[in-house]
């Protein structure tokens, strides 16, 4: 039986409403849900002595379920005399005094200010069709009616699925006419919203309560989009970002349940607190094809910290992280920093609705939670520090593998990327113990490679003061100082001048990552295209040069270096500091192949060779670049740097900072490239 109309236009029909009531007969027909899925928002707003209208009351069972709980003064009126007729026939015994009355709700007959609730369930919907002209004069008459009919602190509640013109036009027009304005989800009502057909969609259905009042000093807004706490918001785009966030969630919700995305892009969620602005949570959906060995869906918690490792910050290592799982979907779950987390049990619980709003369609099974281990992890944050140039940043204490504590910068803005970490080891005396920084540990890989190339430049070539006994080497980008404290302690023949343009990293790397500047580390304030080009001007060399500096601009597709740095002047700087036996390395972090080809050409056109290690598992690329003329081909390039990779391997081991190879030689000179 086809009940549903042929276009939107038929919504404020009377012929359409009268055809439809004759179909159904005296099957009741419930627009957003019954009595009970209503209950909580009916008896927050409405008081049983308050004399209610309701508006566009079909043949819906809602105001008979409310008579029988006891709100015993209720008008209905509807458009359609076939429903008015069926309702009174319904009721007319055992609820004689309730009234039925054919009208129309734009031109009512009733006296000013006669109820003090007017209840609409999808009668706006139903009328508001789109947004032409028309049907907005006919809302507005409608609207004024009601205001009208309302007495002084009368509700008007409007079940709805606010559909964006409507919301706005809701927004339009009662906080003008001095009417209080809020918007509540309904949860209990939005699995009724398709009339309990399994194939419908379940949408977020809202009820709006415009409360009237003779005069208000300031608009009030408010919303409450899950849970009890009501928010109060200042401008009508809050409310309706809220309602837009909460529907297109719902979307998502709909999409996942009744389809996958084998193949597609994984899905993106984040959850938040009521009232709070900040994320809780955030979701990553992806789909595999199924397999018979596979299970249909579970969740991964990723316990805090951890968040930043490949296998859970990238889409690639995500992906690597469901094939291994064996589910054919799965819902990869990492925690925010600056919240609370109590137990695994405790977050389970609050994922619980979430995740099972995401499973796909029919599965009844319970849904296992997978995890590095049934422990949400450990995070202290030790400063929240703000910088001119890199804006809000933490400084902050995780538990990794093993019971290992490792310290971390992060910046906000990138809050994905560790900017700099630093392994924390304990040194225990007789009468106490304490942490220290392990200077030893390297967190990320391209600085184990870039001190490669350190050590391929420094091993046999000359320094610009003619003692070979000390190399010179210049880090543009000093972050929390891992890479120049690791290159001073492995590297003794070396003395490093750090470039670092922000003063307030120099405070960090020293209070909290133990950098000591001496003879053989200097750090110094500057630009670092600035201090290159000085060095030009003032014949100063040094046996390599390394770029290790990220972009402020996260939407550039290179992250690292910012583009400047590479320009054609700045490389030809380089090319002179540098010299004719010298090393430029480079951290490049790109993922607009435009780009780096850009970038891989302006370094062919100053240097006489270049070679590149992209990193497994990362975005990292680490360019080696010189104008020696012994580097003529890749074999020249592996030769040289397997041996510099075999003696920094043999220095870790002397120096205790590794008890293997920190370096697989045989795997870095295979993936090496010209």
């Amino acid at each position: 039986m086809d009940l549903l109309p042929k276009s939107h236009h038929e919504f404020n029909q009377t012929e359409y409403w009268n055809t439809f009531f004759k179909k159904r007969g005296t099957k009741a027909f419930e627009w957003y849900g019954e009595y009970l899925n209503l209950v909580v928002q009916i008896h927050k707003y409405v008081k049983y002595q308050d004399k209610i209208l309701m508006v566009g009351c079909g043949n819906s069972r809602l105001s008979m379920d409310m008579y029988d709980s006891g709100f015993k003064d209720i008008t209905n009126i509807d458009i359609s005399p076939v429903a008015i007729k069926k309702m009174i026939e319904m009721n007319g015994k055992d609820r004689s005094d309730m009234k039925f009355i054919q009208m129309d709700a734009t031109s009512m007959s009733f006296a000013d200010e006669t109820f003090s609730v007017v209840f609409d369930k999808g009668t706006l919907d139903a009328l508001m069709t789109d947004n032409s002209e028309e049907v907005r004069k006919t809302v507005e008459t409608y609207f004024k009616e009601i205001l009208r009919t309302l007495r002084n602190g009368g509700r008007y509640i409007c079940i709805s699925l606010l559909q964006e013109h409507i919301l706005d036009f809701l927004l339009e027009f009662f906080p003008k006419n001095s009417c209080m304005f809020r918007v509540v989800r309904c949860f209990e009502t939005e699995q009724c919203s398709g009339e309990g057909d399994s194939d419908s969609l379940s949408m977020p259905v809202f009820a709006v309560v415009a409360t009237k009042f003779k005069a208000l000093p300031q608009t009030i807004l408010e919303v409450c989009m899950g849970g009890e706490k009501m928010i109060r918001v200042t401008s009508t785009d809050e409310v309706v970002a809220a309602v837009t966030s909460t529907q297109n969630a719902a979307m998502i919700c709909n999409g996942l349940a009744r389809s996958n995305i084998v193949g597609l892009n994984e899905v993106t969620m984040d959850l938040y607190k009521p009232g709070e602005s900040n994320p809780r949570y955030t979701l990553y959906i992806s789909d595999q094809p199924p397999a018979r060995n596979n299970g249909k869906y579970a969740a991964f918690i990723v316990p805090q910290g951890r968040e930043i490792e490949w296998l859970f910050s990238t889409p690639q290592g995500r992906k690597k992280l469901l094939e291994s799982a064996k589910y054919n979907r799965l819902a990869i779950v990492t925690m925010h920093r600056d919240q609370e987390y109590d137990s695994w049990e405790s977050v389970e619980s609050e994922l619980s609705e979430s995740v099972r709003n995401l499973a796909p369609k029919g599965l009844t099974d319970l849904i296992p939670y997978l995890s590095l281990g049934k422990d949400v992890g450990k995070r202290e944050t030790l400063v929240c520090g703000f910088s001119t140039i890199s804006g809000d940043f933490r400084i902050e204490e995780v538990e990794g593998q093993n019971g290992k504590v490792f310290r971390r910068l992060i910046f906000l803005s990138n809050q994905n990327v560790v900017q700099s970490e630093a392994l924390l080891k304990t040194i225990k005396t007789k009468n106490k113990s304490r942490t220290k920084i392990d200077v030893g540990y390297l967190a990320c890989q391209h600085h184990l490679f870039m001190t490669v190339g350190v050590q391929m430049a420094t091993m046999g070539s000359s320094s610009s003061s003619g003692d070979d006994s000390s190399k010179n080497v210049l880090v543009v980008g000093l972050g929390g100082g891992g890479l120049c404290t690791f290159i001073r302690a492995a590297l003794t023949n070396v003395s490093v001048t750090a470039v670092e343009i922000d003063p307030i990293m120099l405070e960090v790397a020293e209070q909290y990552f133990e950098l000591k500047q001496d003879k053989r580390l200097h750090v110094v304030i500057d630009d670092g295209v600035a201090f290159v080009n000085r060095c030009k001007e003032k014949a100063i060399q040094f046996d390599a040069v390394l770029f290790d500096v990220d972009s402020k601009d996260i939407s550039l597709g290179m992250s690292c270096p910012p583009p400047n740095f590479l320009e054609p002047e700045i490389l030809e700087s380089l090319k002179y500091v540098i010299g004719p036996k010298g090393m430029f390395i480079l951290n490049l972090v790109c993922r607009d192949e435009q780009l780096r080809e850009q970038a891989v050409s302006n370094l062919n056109k100053v240097f006489t060779s270049c070679c590149c290690y992209k990193l497994d598992e990362d975005v990292n690329e680490v360019i080696y670049c010189t104008n020696d003329e012994k580097y003529k081909n890749l074999a020249d390039w592996k030769k040289i740097l397997g041996t510099s990779s075999r003696s920094l391997n043999s220095i870790a081991k002397e120096s205790k900072f590794s008890d293997t190879d920190m370096v697989d030689v045989t795997d870095f000179l295979n993936d090496l490239k010209i």
